[in-house]
């Protein structure tokens, strides 16, 4: 049962990032891109979605009575640099795991971010343990 919900789930998750337009890297980057506010381009479309999708969320948790509380509140070195590496992939491709993953089909440049994104999942333990000791 938990397999066809967490199926359930990631296709609802992916119908979603579709129909808002989020696996679109284009979509992405023009959120990204707040010089565009000056130039009058900018894309908000992503902040509406969020907007829409962290109250939605956090009703669901309530609902669900489940109180997930974060395993730290600790800023450590790993969390900045994990963080600092996913937002410099996310702003210069202008896709993160998942809508590249949603789009892998439709689009050939979405495995450019898929490759390096499962090799650095690959790596990202042993490369821990050496900077993180």
């Amino acid at each position: 049962m938990k397999t066809v919900i967490a199926l359930a789930s990631g296709l609802l998750f992916g119908i979603g990032l579709a129909m808002s337009g989020m696996a679109d890297p284009a979509v992405v980057q023009g959120f990204l891109d707040i010089g565009g506010l000056w130039r009058g381009d900018w894309n908000p479309a992503l902040a509406a979605v969020m907007a829409g999708a962290v109250p939605t969320a956090l009703l669901c948790f309530r609902l669900a009575g489940s109180k997930v509380p974060p395993p730290s509140r600790e800023i450590t070195k790993s969390l900045i640099i994990g963080s600092t590496l996913f937002g410099l992939g996310w702003g210069l491709v202008g896709m993160c795991p998942g809508p590249a993953l949603q789009s892998w089909l439709a689009d050939p440049f979405a495995w450019v971010f898929i490759l390096p994104m499962l090799a650095g999942l690959a790596l990202a333990p042993a490369a821990a343990s050496r900077l993180f000791k």
